[in-house]
């Protein structure tokens, strides 16, 4: 190693605090370990909120997790389906979502005022009843109680546990950014104004 090659080798450590200099192996997004631990902090909060509330499918909490998933990530019901392997589950997952307080603004397109509704079950109606005084089905009824349950299940957690799934995957797009921003700038800092026509 001449002198230049160790000028800079000690430049790089010092900078990023390594002691020694390799290849570039940090974990990268969908490694085992990293997505792993991930999935397992998104499963504990599932695990929590299926102890406080009645979820009303039997997807599993690996399953739901892949629902937080897919919903951060912008896909669709139909779509986060086909990951789970079986397309006909879209509305199972419709109503996963909605267990886990994942709401979409389409989730509130009744074809009646959600306050209407609201207002039937703060007066004790029966789902016949609101079916019946809204001129819909009793399964659209259903439907859109799941949802002002959820909105009100949030309203007295103050959002708590889809700010944790957020807080999950917000980590991990921070420390993904980071470890990128590290390996992009760090040796480029260290050799600023050097001449760098070095060969290890």
């Amino acid at each position: 190693m001449d002198e230049k090659t160790e000028e800079l080798r000690d430049i790089f450590m010092d900078v990023t605090d390594e002691s020694t200099v390799t290849e570039r192996q940090e974990e990268t997004h969908g490694s085992l370990s990293s997505e792993t631990a991930i999935d397992d902090r998104l499963a504990e909060v599932v695990g929590r909120m299926r102890d406080r509330y009645d979820f009303t499918t039997t997807l599993s909490d690996d399953e739901l997790v892949s629902v937080v998933r897919g919903f951060y990530a912008g896909d669709s019901d139909a779509e986060i389906a086909r990951e789970l392997g079986d397309a006909s589950l879209g509305k199972t997952v419709a109503r996963a979502r909605i267990d886990l307080h994942l709401l979409r603004e389409s989730d509130e397109d009744a074809p009646f005022d959600l306050a209407d509704l609201r207002d039937l079950l703060d007066d004790d109606a029966s789902t016949g009843e609101c079916a019946a005084e809204l001129d819909v089905s009793e399964s659209t009824v259903r439907r859109y109680r799941r949802v002002i349950d959820a909105k009100q299940q949030r309203r007295t957690v103050n959002d708590q546990f889809r700010n944790e799934f957020e807080n999950v995957l917000q980590d991990r797009e921070l420390s993904d950014r980071m470890t990128e921003s590290l390996q992009e700038d760090g040796l480029d800092d260290a050799t600023e104004g050097m001449e760098t026509n070095v060969s290890f």
